[in-house]
């Protein structure tokens, strides 16, 4: 094929050049002893035409960057627009790993997709929503965090409320504190239940069937609307989790630990999981994130999208079954989960939600962001770039 669909010459969107750029950032919280800091790694990635167009993405997590490697390289000599071709090649070629590698780089395509078109991404996938309603995410719970007791959830969720939130997940304790885990379930029932939709994440932190099972009526007890991951299985046993949906009425939500598209149809067909999880950082970009939306549709049920940032607004805003944004790891002490990295005003920063309790999906041409590439380069710890043949 030697041009694409509106007639431009197949070889002005050969991909001619691929960065590549991992950095690091420190997130602060604050609790009664004293500050706290964090460093998170994460990736930016950089697509260029032969004809000067360039996609942009910046996003991932460390754990993904030996893969990006590898699909950085093979993506020179692709046309901009080959998306599912790129996209079912890396899948073969990362076939023994997660596949997470792909994702910055699909993201990076529809960002170019929509600068060249002038439309926002929401706008290629259809979306029709402007305003997301949003959801605060907690950090975890714990004597060092701001977050120690089960009353300090129900502070926070009423400054959250307070806010314009009208959704609210709580994190628990990493130890794997039964008790107090259930407590703080049943108190934020009785002082925040019916004024917000509540939800409580495990993160795999409870050790036995048991303890889940435990928590698991505690929500409820507390009328939550989802129980997320709940024990040291990973959130991957579709039997357990079937079972632990017999003996409780709150829904599970799993699928942040499991990729793909049809790793999730199997965990979804074996009646593992009540509603379903994606995210374009961990399941293969947007494109991935779309077939799982699509796979969910198909089956009635609702997904909800991991995590905030730019792709996760564009995807929402074009999925009719879901319900919440998640402004992930906030708590007491402010701060922001989410490198300050864009120069267009985007935040994903707690208290910058609406009165309304949403924020707003980006109308600029691609993923509608601006890229601070001085704040990158000054965090930069590596920096690899592709170019001709590899």
């Amino acid at each position: 094929m030697n041009s694409t669909g509106d007639g431009t010459p197949r070889s002005s969107t050969i991909i001619t050049r691929v960065e590549l750029h991992t950095f690091a950032f420190p997130i602060e919280h604050r609790s009664a002893h004293g500050l706290h800091t964090v460093n998170r790694t994460r990736v930016a990635v950089r697509v260029f035409t032969a004809d000067g167009s360039i996609g942009e993405y910046v996003g991932g997590n460390e754990t993904m960057i030996s893969q990006a490697k590898i699909c950085g390289r093979k993506l020179v000599g692709y046309s901009a627009f080959e998306r599912e071709l790129y996209f079912d090649a890396m899948k073969r070629d990362l076939r023994k790993n997660d596949k997470m590698g792909i994702s910055p780089f699909d993201i990076a395509l529809w960002d170019l997709a929509g600068k060249r078109a002038n439309l926002s991404v929401s706008q290629l996938l259809g979306g029709w929503r402007t305003r997301l309603p949003a959801y605060a995410s907690t950090w975890f719970a714990g004597d060092e965090t701001a977050l120690p007791t089960p009353q300090s959830f129900v502070d926070f969720a009423e400054r959250c409320y307070e806010m314009g939130y009208r959704a609210f997940k709580m994190h628990g304790w990493e130890t794997g504190d039964v008790a107090k885990e259930a407590a703080a379930i049943r108190l934020l029932g009785r002082t925040m239940g019916g004024r917000m939709a509540l939800m409580h994440d495990a993160a795999c932190h409870l050790r036995t069937f048991a303890d889940a099972l435990a928590v698991g009526r505690a929500c409820d007890d507390a009328g939550f609307l989802w129980y997320e991951d709940p024990y040291s299985d990973g959130g991957l046993s579709a039997f357990a989790h079937k079972k632990l949906r017999q003996l409780i009425r709150t829904p599970i939500l799993l699928g942040e630990h499991v990729r793909g598209l049809e790793s999730v149809a199997t965990l979804l067909l074996a009646e593992g999981s009540d509603f379903v999880r994606a995210d374009p950082d961990f399941d293969l970009g947007i494109t991935g994130t779309m077939k799982i939306a699509h796979l969910a549709e198909a089956l009635g049920l609702d997904i909800e999208l991991h995590a905030p940032g730019p792709a996760q607004r564009a995807c929402m805003s074009a999925i009719r079954n879901t319900n919440f944004y998640e402004l992930s790891m906030v708590g007491p002490s402010g701060g922001i989960f989410t490198q300050p990295s864009y120069t267009c005003g985007y935040t994903d920063h707690l208290e910058k939600v609406g009165p309304d309790g949403c924020f707003p999906v980006p109308t600029g041409p691609g993923l509608g962001v601006t890229v601070d590439w001085d704040w990158i380069a000054a965090h930069r710890t590596e920096l690899n770039v592709y170019q001709g043949k590899n």
